[in-house]
Formats: structure tokens, sequence, C-alpha cells
């Protein structure tokens, strides 16, 4: 593969690494506004179906992140490969490692978030 096929492909996993950003936050955001309009005191039901709603989203999400974040550190290791790159290629690579961030930092952050807003959904 051409150094631009290679670029090509790290943009569309990083790409896919934003898009998959978008559900998990909007949902967890909503969340945090029904909060603020008293979901905790909502049925239980409704709760455990948000929760799971927040749940499955976020774990969708990570992997999408994770899958996206690892083929991109693939590709900028392809990219050492090939002769002569370019300031683009050469960034790419010196930049690869920071998608450990979206790999283990991200989904550690939302972990987190959801389980204050599990707390205080189903706190007594």
């Amino acid at each position: 593969m051409s150094e631009r096929d290679f670029i090509e492909l790290w943009s569309k996993a990083r790409w896919h690494i934003i898009v998959s950003q978008l559900a998990p936050t909007g949902l967890l955001g909503f969340t945090v506004w029904l909060g603020i309009l008293d979901l905790g005191g909502t049925s239980l039901a409704l709760r455990i179906s948000a929760a799971g709603i927040l749940l499955a989203s976020g774990i969708l999400g990570a992997l999408a992140q994770y899958s996206a974040a690892t083929e991109g550190m693939a590709i900028a290791r392809d990219l050492i490969a090939v002769p002569s790159a370019s300031i683009t290629g050469r960034q790419i690579v010196e930049l690869a490692p920071l998608l450990n961030v979206v790999r283990f930092v991200t989904p550690a952050i939302f972990i987190a978030v959801f389980v204050a807003l599990m707390v205080e959904l189903f706190a007594p």
C-alpha cells in the first residue's frame, strides 16, 4: 500500500473514533438533564431501562473506540515501513501512542461517570 492509502485509512479510523463518542456522550448528557428533572423519582423499571440503555451505548462506544484506535496504531506501524514518508505520515506515526488515551482513559472516564449516575439513579 502507498503512504496515501495508509493516511486515508488513518483518517477513517480517526473519524470512527469521533463518531463513536457521539451516542454515549449524548445519552449521558441527556440522562444528566433528566436527573435535573428528577429521573430518580420515576419508577424502578424506567430507571433500570435508562441504566441499560446507557450501559449498552457505552459498551458499544468503547468497543468502537478501542478497535478504531487499535487499527489506527497498526496503520501508524505500517507507515513506518513506507519509504520517504511525508510530514503528514511522520506526524501520524508520532501521534499514534496517544491513541492509548482513546483505548484506555476514555472508557475509564465513562465507567466513572456511569457509576456516579447509577448511584444517583438508585440512591435511596
